[in-house]
C-alpha cells in the first residue's frame, strides 16, 4: 500500500499515477474522504474519552445536589463514546479497504500507455538467419517431440489443456537450468530457498496478488489457501511482521518453486506447446533493501538477468514496461524478451520489478536504523522460468537434423552433453 501521509500531502501525484495505470482516479478522492473521517472520528473519540475519564474522577467528589446531573452527563458520554468508537472503526475499515485497492505509485520515468507502449532499452545477441543456413526452423514442440523431451498430449489427457510432461532429456534440461540458475544466484550472494507452494490469504494479499491479479490465482476453498503463481509471494511474506536491523540489508533470496496460474484472459493465446501453461517451475530472485537503494538494486537484478540470458547464448532485448501493463505492486518493471524464431518476435522470459515500500507496508516488514523504524523496499526478478527458457533454447539452438546444441553453461549439468540428439522412433 502507499503511504497515507503522501496521499494527503500530494494527492495529485497519486491521481496521476492512477491515471497512467488506466485505473480509477475517483478512488483517490474516496480514499482521501475516508481518511479524513478516520482521523476526525479518532480525534472526537479521544476527546470524548478524555472527558469521560475526567468526569469519572469528579463524580465521587461531587456534592449530592450536583451528582445527579453529572451522572446524567456520564450516561450521555458513554453513548457518545460508543458511537464515536463505532464511527472510527467504520472509517478505519473503509480506509484500509480503499488503500488496498490502490496500486503502487508509478516511477516518473515509466512510459505511459498499454502493453504495446513499452520502450526498448537495449538488445543483445544475434538473431540467426535460418534461410542463409539452408533450413526452415522447427518450433519447440516439434523439436521437443523429436528429442523425446516434451509430451503435451499425455499432459492434456492426465490434467487438461496447458499441462505437459517433460520427459527424458526434457526433464534433464529442466534440472540443468534450475541448477545453473541457482549456481549463478548463489555466486552473486543470494541465499537459495525452497519455498511453500501454498500460502495463506494474508501472504497473497500482502504481495498484491488478490487485486487485479486475483482471477489468475488458484484458491483451495476448503483450506483457505492459495497456490502461488511465483515464489515472490512466500519470499515477500518470509519476513512478514518483522523488524530487520539495517546492518543486515540487503537481504537477497533465490527461491525455487512450482508456480500455478489460471492464465485467465489468455484464451486462444499460445495454445500450442509449453510457452503459456498452468503449472511450471521457476527460480526467482528477491531482495529486501533500504528504500533509497531500490532503484540501484533494480538495475542490479536486471544485470543478473542479462548475465543469465547471455550465458544461455540467447538473443534478447530489454524493455521498460508501460504503465498500463505494470502489476499493482510494481513502481517500475523491466522485461527481458528472448527471440523466438518460429514466432518471429521477442517474447518475455524474465522480468524484474521495483515494488518500493508497497509490499512491506502491507506485510508490516520494517527496517530499524538506530531509533528509527520504517518500511523497507522489496524487489523481485525472475531468473529462470523453466518452460519458456526451454522454448527459447530449443528454437534458437536447433540444427538442421533436429538436434539441439547445448549452451556451454549447461553442459556440466547435463553430463557433458554438447548436443541433444533426436531419439529413434
Amino acid at each position: 500500500m502507499i503511504d497515507l501521509r503522501l496521499l494527503r500531502e500530494d494527492p495529485d501525484r497519486v491521481r496521476a499515477s492512477q491515471r497512467a495505470r488506466g485505473e480509477d482516479v475517483a478512488l483517490v478522492d474516496a480514499l482521501l474522504s475516508a481518511d479524513e473521517r478516520r482521523r476526525s472520528s479518532g480525534v472526537r473519540f479521544d476527546e470524548l474519552r478524555a472527558e469521560q475519564k475526567q468526569l469519572g474522577k469528579l463524580i465521587p467528589k461531587a456534592p449530592a445536589d450536583e451528582k445527579a446531573e453529572l451522572l446524567k452527563r456520564a450516561e450521555q458520554l458513554k453513548a457518545d463514546v460508543k458511537a464515536a468508537d463505532a464511527e472510527r472503526d467504520a472509517a478505519d475499515a473503509e480506509t484500509q479497504e480503499l488503500v488496498l485497492r490502490l496500486g503502487n505509485l508509478v516511477h516518473p520515468d515509466v512510459p505511459v500507455g498499454g502493453e504495446e507502449d513499452f520502450v526498448t532499452r537495449e538488445t543483445h545477441g544475434t538473431i540467426r538467419d535460418f534461410g542463409a543456413e539452408g533450413f526452415e526452423p522447427k518450433d519447440h514442440l516439434e523439436l521437443g517431440q523429436l528429442l523425446g523431451a516434451i509430451d503435451v498430449e499425455r499432459g492434456a489427457k492426465v490434467s487438461g489443456s496447458r499441462f505437459y510432461f517433460l520427459t527424458g532429456v526434457g526433464a534433464l534440461l529442466e534440472l540443468a537450468l534450475v541448477n545453473a540458475a541457482i549456481a549463478q544466484a548463489t555466486a552473486a550472494g543470494f541465499t537459495p530457498m525452497l519455498t511453500p507452494a501454498l500460502v495463506r490469504p494474508q501472504s497473497m494479499a500482502g504481495t498484491g496478488f488478490l487485486g487485479q491479479a486475483a482471477q489468475d490465482v488458484y484458491h483451495l476453498d476448503k483450506d483457505d489457501l492459495y497456490l502461488v503463481g511465483t515464489s515472490e509471494v512466500p519470499l515477500a511474506a518470509y519476513h512478514m511482521d518483522e523488524i530487520i536491523d539495517a546492518d543486515r540489508l540487503p537481504l537477497r533470496y533465490a527461491g525455487f518453486s512450482p508456480c500455478f496460474r489460471r492464465e485467465a484472459g489468455s484464451h486462444g493465446k499460445d495454445t500450442k506447446g509449453i510457452f503459456r501453461v498452468h503449472q511450471f517451475d521457476k527460480v526467482e530472485m528477491f531482495s529486501y533493501v533500504a528504500p533509497e537503494e531500490s532503484q540501484e538494486e533494480h538495475q542490479r537484478l536486471l544485470e543478473w538477468e542479462k548475465q543469465w540470458l547471455t550465458s544461455l547464448e540467447l538473443p534478447f532485448r530489454v524493455i521498460d514496461v508501460a504503465t498500463g501493463d505494470l502489476g499493482a505492486s510494481a513502481s517500475r518493471k523491466f522485461d527481458c524478451e528472448a527471440w523466438i524464431p518460429t514466432q518471429g518476435k521477442y517474447r518475455e522470459l524474465t522480468s524484474t520489478s521495483d515494488c518500493t515500500e508497497f509490499q512491506s507496508r502491507r506485510l508490516s516488514i520494517r527496517v530499524r536504523e538506530g531509533k528509527q523504524v520504517r518500511p523497507l523496499a522489496t524487489l523481485n526478478g525472475t531468473l529462470c522460468a523453466v518452460p519458456r527458457t526451454i522454448v527459447a533454447i530449443l528454437e534458437n539452438h536447433q540444427q538442421a537434423d533436429g538436434s539441439v546444441r547445448v549452451p556451454e553453461v549447461l553442459r556440466p549439468y547435463l553430463g557433458g552433453r554438447e548436443v541433444l540428439e533426436p531419439v529413434a522412433k
